[in-house]
């Protein structure tokens, strides 16, 4: 699964960050901030740095033929999480850690728009087409929907014979140690599922339903492995926790002997959304838009559901079999304007923490 989900605390990571920008050498601007699709730089080839989070995977095979296709290396620079992939990229703008980034989520966008971090760049590519859905209003030519998947409460089947609760069913007596959550400070995932509460019980109501889940022993931890991977009682792991935080993709991966053992709560989902840009200052900017049209080729987007577990924004790419049938995403999953999220995310984190931790 998704190195992703053991998403480190993105403050953790300030003073390192401070640290890179001070000791990186300045590239030259090789993209103004006028730049796009059909201002191109002359050069071509060469090195692209590709910042993107620690989870990235992708086929050998797949990677070298984009190299021997393009003419270009690709070097990756993996700084962390999506929240610190955001947060370096913005300490380190006048001093560009890479050329094109992977990997910038919805719950960070805005700041990384706000700060002047990327290059405008509208791909060709066909599938640009199928991702238009899921721009950013303001920043359609700054990030390009690569991904999406939905993060859920996943749930033991043997645990509840008669289905999936509800978020309201996890407040009774009857739940009272049964759920295991990841901390939003320290977590992609558990980040995404407290904007789902905020969501679903609006601002007036959801940090009663954190402080009722906090008398109701609900389990918090580091990262999504901790949660998933310990506490999970579904048969592959033995813990003693039937509701954990994951991904509506992960229950193909529990399937036994053609038996699925988890499925996903999806009234519980929060529509997570990747993105990829060129970098203002990019030292090859060319090279980094071949990057993005790669990223949208269908030899990439096929390659997402078995390596990143996240469903391709391209409609011409098959998902896997199991998927259609074990990993059916929500149908209307809690989503929130990445302005509002950037706007109140240190807030909202700082008033979980005293509800539920302190």
């Amino acid at each position: 699964m998704r190195v992703m989900r053991t998403a480190a605390a993105t403050a953790a990571f300030a003073s390192l960050t401070l640290a890179l920008a001070a000791c990186s050498q300045a590239s030259e601007p090789g993209a103004s901030s006028s730049a796009s699709s059909s201002a191109a730089p002359a050069e071509a080839g060469g090195t692209v740095r590709l910042v993107t989070h620690d989870s990235w995977a992708v086929p050998d095979d797949v990677l070298a033929a984009f190299e021997a296709e393009s003419g270009l290396t690709v070097e990756l620079v993996q700084p962390g999480d999506a929240g610190t992939l955001t947060n370096q990229l913005v300490l380190t703008k006048d001093a560009p850690l890479g050329d094109v980034v992977y990997g910038i989520d919805n719950t960070f966008a805005s700041r990384a728009v706000d700060a002047g971090v990327l290059a405008p760049y509208t791909s060709a590519a066909p599938a640009a087409a199928d991702a238009a859905q899921y721009a950013i209003p303001g920043a359609v030519d700054l990030l390009t929907p690569v991904d999406y998947s939905d993060v859920c409460l996943n749930y033991d089947l043997a645990a509840f014979p008669d289905g999936a609760p509800t978020l309201d069913d996890l407040t009774k007596p009857e739940f009272k140690g049964k759920v295991s959550v990841t901390n939003p400070a320290t977590s992609s995932p558990g980040l995404a599922f407290m904007l789902a509460t905020i969501d679903a019980k609006g601002q007036d109501g959801w940090l009663d339903w954190w402080k009722a889940m906090r008398a109701n022993d609900v389990r918090v931890t580091a990262s999504w492995s901790d949660s998933y991977y310990t506490d999970f009682s579904a048969p592959n792991y033995g813990g003693s926790y039937p509701i954990v935080l994951s991904y509506a993709s992960s229950p193909p991966y529990e399937v036994i002997d053609g038996e699925p053992t988890t499925a996903a709560m999806l009234d519980t989902c929060f529509r997570q959304v990747e993105y990829t840009g060129v970098l203002a200052g990019a030292a090859n900017p060319t090279g980094a838009q071949e990057v993005v049209d790669w990223l949208l080729s269908d030899a990439f987007q096929a390659t997402l559901p078995e390596n990143m577990y996240v469903y391709p924004v391209s409609t011409s790419v098959e998902v896997p079999a199991d998927w259609k049938k074990y990993a059916p995403l929500a149908t209307d999953p809690y989503t929130m304007d990445p302005a509002e999220i950037d706007a109140h995310r240190d807030e909202w984190i700082a008033d979980w923490t005293a509800t539920v931790l302190d």
